[in-house]
């Protein structure tokens, strides 16, 4: 069997964290772009870019659920390799990244057919109107075309970087993120293609890390080898994937669920044009979030694999060091959306009106934060240590429980109206986010980790 390497069980845990996170946080950035850089090129579409912007962020609550599902098996699936390698189990941590693989692809072929048939109902559901469904459906139909593509990219990376190697798990983003920044002017502006030569340039990188990622996990320099020759599923083993991973398949699901209920009510209280100022204000937030993304994922590598090998010592320094990162970046986060908000406004679009509605709605949609990061360090710990129960739970609490129903609600207070849409969020942040960490803290650092502890079993809860 391959020598064991990338052994997270020796030398500083920040330092092995952050060695896994900075090439991370590099493949979120340019992971992000794929649709940002979409965004920003189509809202300066001349003569349509509000509309057309508005167009394309109805299509998001799809586009969440093939990041769903694609999380679902990688996120699920990738902590229980680092969890297998940490105990020297190599031969179990192949057959979990194939098994994963394999969802992968049924699962993309069925959602291709789905959301192809179903798109127009869909979307007018979602939001829509007469004016934005011919840019919503005219982006979706290429993307979902191409979801397959999305889906092995995103969903088999997390295998590269469960292994230790972050870098190649950056390259795998970085080709698709470059490809995609030039394919993007090209096939809008020279091509004149609008919103359908967005999705093709999107499509088109994603088919090219795809690719590589394939290309990588078959290949000799790989722990773990990919064997595409025996497509045998292991239920056990698939049910221990989706277990864990049903947490992450839960906060981009109900991502969705939370777009289509912000859609649907600024619809009603504000038109296209406050439909307009979320999809930017979404924009924002995937920017910003993106390091805290980057660390947390970077961190559960070596959470698991020091789990794995009953090093609690080591799990416990890695969670204090994330936690301690996450909280001074997202408080300086929330520093800059209060001074610069017009800033991050006109990167999207610069129509005075929607700059003027957009300003207010953020300092709104913003507050508070800094409490994200409780939300992201427990959820890291849960699911990196296979604590499936809790990261389910937490990812329902934060958007299902609070979210929704306080973006019904508050918009009936008149003193609120459809502001009660915008501040819906910090209240979950705040709620949602020390109920999940102050709970790791009970659960796992206080009666699970001990110096001279073994850990539960994987997907335990």
């Amino acid at each position: 069997m391959t020598e064991q390497k990338n052994d997270f069980g020796q030398g500083s845990v920040a330092r092995n964290i952050m060695a896994m996170a900075v090439p991370m946080t590099v493949a979120q950035i340019l992971n992000v772009l794929y649709n940002i850089v979409d965004r920003m090129y189509i809202g300066h579409i001349p003569g349509e870019s509000s509309l057309a912007l508005t167009g394309v962020g109805l299509t998001f609550p799809i586009i969440s659920m093939v990041t769903a599902f694609s999380n679902l098996y990688g996120m699920g699936g990738a902590p229980l390799c680092s969890i297998a390698r940490g105990e020297g189990k190599l031969d179990r941590a192949e057959a979990i990244m194939e098994n994963a693989f394999w969802m992968l692809a049924g699962t993309g072929v069925i959602l291709t057919l789905f959301f192809l048939a179903l798109q127009r109902p869909l979307l007018y559901a979602f939001g829509a109107s007469g004016e934005t469904i011919g840019y919503a459906t005219s982006y979706l139909t290429i993307y979902l075309l191409g979801s397959l593509f999305v889906m092995i990219g995103l969903g088999m990376n997390p295998f590269i970087n469960a292994q230790g190697f972050g870098t190649t798990g950056m390259i795998t983003v970085a080709l698709g993120a470059v490809i995609n920044l030039i394919l993007d002017p090209v096939f809008i502006f020279v091509l004149h293609m609008g919103v359908q030569g967005a999705a093709l340039a999107t499509i088109f990188s994603q088919f090219c890390s795809s690719v590589w990622v394939m290309k990588f996990l078959t290949g000799k320099k790989a722990i773990l080898h990919l064997h595409l020759k025996r497509p045998k599923l292991d239920f056990t083993l698939c049910r221990q994937i989706v277990s864990l991973g049903t947490s992450s398949f839960v906060m981009n699901f109900t991502n969705s669920v939370v777009q289509i209920a912000c859609n649907r009510q600024l619809q009603i209280y504000g038109g296209d044009l406050y439909v307009g100022v979320m999809t930017i204000l979404n924009s924002i937030r995937e920017v910003l979030v993106m390091p805290v993304t980057g660390l947390t994922n970077g961190a559960q590598p070596v959470l698991s694999f020091n789990y794995g090998a009953h090093k609690n010592g080591r799990v416990k320094q890695g969670i204090r060091f994330t936690t301690i990162i996450c909280i001074l970046y997202t408080c300086l986060a929330w520093a800059l959306t209060l001074l610069f908000p017009g800033f991050f406004i006109r990167i999207f679009n610069e129509e005075a009106e929607l700059i003027q509605a957009g300003v207010g709605a953020m300092h709104i949609y913003f507050f508070g934060f800094c409490f994200m990061a409780l939300q992201f360090s427990g959820q890291a710990v849960f699911v990196g240590l296979g604590q499936a129960k809790y990261a389910v739970f937490f990812s329902l609490l934060r958007k299902v429980v609070i979210v929704v129903p306080l973006t019904f609600l508050l918009p009936l207070i008149p003193a609120v109206g459809m502001y009660g849409v915008f501040l819906a969020e910090p209240i979950s942040n705040v709620l949602g986010g020390c109920a999940c960490f102050f709970t790791m803290i009970a659960v796992i650092w206080r009666r699970k980790l001990r110096e001279d502890g073994s850990p539960a079993q994987a997907g335990a809860g």
